[in-house]
């Protein structure tokens, strides 16, 4: 999930009401028995163009990037636990006070006693994208898919946004996206999910309901595989 997702229609900071939001659709699928965790994104806090224009160098803006994660992984728990979701965040960096450390082990338990599981500040290393930090710890708690939940309702030829003729994939492979460096997720983390056979949908994270649609098995979004 972006961290631009919790801003909702402001550019910046966390909306109570879209985190209000998305914690109900989570609880929804909880209810359904499903193990989730959740890794959120920090754009709506702090981004690498605004370290660039400010001159701050890379490693220290990826570390900023991944602070922010907290933040916004501490408001999603404090939503979910305001409607009865159990609910843990661990973090990458340590930072006890707040979140326990990220421990793999751990993170099963709780998922396998029915908690939400929020995975912050990536992998805890300068360098890896967001992407990359949920395509790893996917593959470390053994989750079956990755829903890579963002504002528009797949992935596309050509910028949506931009390009009105613009056509949305219903299935796409990994190599395809690799080789028209399409941008549903860095390229690390295509070529990880890839390498280990782990699909991803994308879908729109705006329209109410999605998630549980996704989690059904209804047809929505894009499905990344083979």
């Amino acid at each position: 999930m972006s961290g631009e997702a919790l801003a909702g229609e402001s550019s910046f900071g966390i909306s109570p009401e879209v985190v209000r939001l998305i914690a109900e659709e989570i609880k929804e699928v909880v209810n359904l028995g499903v193990q989730i965790g959740v890794v959120v994104g920090g754009g709506n806090i702090f981004r690498g163009v605004e370290a660039d224009a400010m001159g701050i160098d890379r490693t220290s803006a990826d570390y900023m990037g991944m602070i922010a994660t907290v933040i916004n992984s501490l408001a999603l728990q404090s939503a979910l636990e305001n409607i009865g979701v159990e609910t843990r965040v661990q973090s990458a960096i340590e930072m006890k006070e707040v979140a326990e450390p990220y421990i793999k082990r751990r993170a099963v338990r709780h998922l396998e006693k029915g908690r939400v599981v929020i995975l912050a500040a990536g992998t805890g290393n300068p360098y890896f994208t967001t992407d990359t930090a949920a395509s790893l710890r996917a593959m470390e708690i053994q989750a079956d898919v990755i829903l890579k939940a963002t504002k528009v309702d797949g992935v596309y030829d050509k910028d949506p946004v931009v390009f009105d003729d613009a056509k949305m994939f219903s299935k796409i492979t990994y190599l395809e996206v690799l080789n028209r460096d399409i941008k549903v997720m860095d390229s690390t983390a295509v070529a990880l999910c890839r390498d280990n056979n782990l699909p991803i949908v994308v879908f729109n994270l705006r329209k109410k309901g999605n998630i549980k649609n996704v989690v059904v098995g209804r047809s929505i979004g894009t499905v990344v595989e083979g």
